[in-house]
């Protein structure tokens, strides 16, 4: 199911839903640490190489998407939210805090280990540009592929896996208007079968880091009725 080398901390608050999880992704070749509270996955976050986190939104010690927010201001991790949330605006939550993708429990144990197959291999096979650094607005927003880096203004924004791929897919074809369901398999993969909007919280999140006013873009335009382009 995946190599060796791939290391995944699930976080979940029980235990026998942990244990089986962790059998199960262990018998498929992964790495797993295991945390019940979200302090401990912040501990073992800090101290070990993490590919993925699974992330469970009801934490006993503080919403999973505070820790997502914290993994977020270090880390471009592939995070997938584990929720038993089904509200439409809670799931966008948990991607507005920066999650890569989500799955709601009930889950198969074969739907999961799709899922994070699908997040590892967007992550290390983002769509790429011809060109391996662009700068745009005399240097206002610099996106360099090679390094895997995005600097605003000087300063080096960080953006998560998703976020990096629907970049990519924009700056590739400058003008080309893509619809949310061609957004939806660049970034998430075509086995996703959430919202549409979510597409639209990764561009709101993508335009805060990007844009000197996210309101009034420069770089990611919006055509209405039809989907999202680069004007940079």
């Amino acid at each position: 199911m995946a190599v060796k080398q791939k290391t995944i901390l699930a976080v979940e608050d029980e235990p026998k839903i942990l244990e089986v999880i962790t059998s199960f992704l262990e018998s498929g070749g992964y790495a797993v640490f295991g945390a019940e509270t979200g302090a401990q996955a912040l501990a073992i976050f800090e101290r070990e190489n993490i590919s993925l986190v699974l992330l469970d939104l009801m934490l006993p010690d503080m919403p999973g998407e505070a820790v997502c927010q914290r993994l977020r201001q270090s880390s471009r991790v592939p995070i997938l939210m584990l929720t038993a949330k089904v509200e439409e605006e809670s799931l966008l939550n948990g991607l507005g805090m920066g999650a890569d993708d989500y799955i709601t429990k009930p889950f198969s144990l074969k739907a999961l280990g799709a899922r994070i197959e699908a997040a590892l291999r967007r992550a290390n096979e983002d769509v790429r540009p011809l060109l391996a650094k662009h700068a745009f607005g005399d240097g206002d927003l610099i996106v360099d592929f090679e390094k895997n880096t995005v600097k605003k203004r000087g300063e080096e924004v960080l953006l998560t896996p998703s976020e990096m791929n629907l970049l990519a897919a924009l700056v590739k074809y400058p003008g080309k208007v893509f619809t949310r369901a061609e957004l939806i398999e660049i970034a998430l993969g075509s086995a996703f079968d959430g919202y549409d909007r979510a597409v639209d919280t990764h561009i709101k999140n993508l335009r805060q880091k990007i844009e000197s006013d996210s309101k009034k873009p420069d770089y990611i335009v919006t055509v209405h009725g039809l989907g999202y382009k680069f004007g940079g």
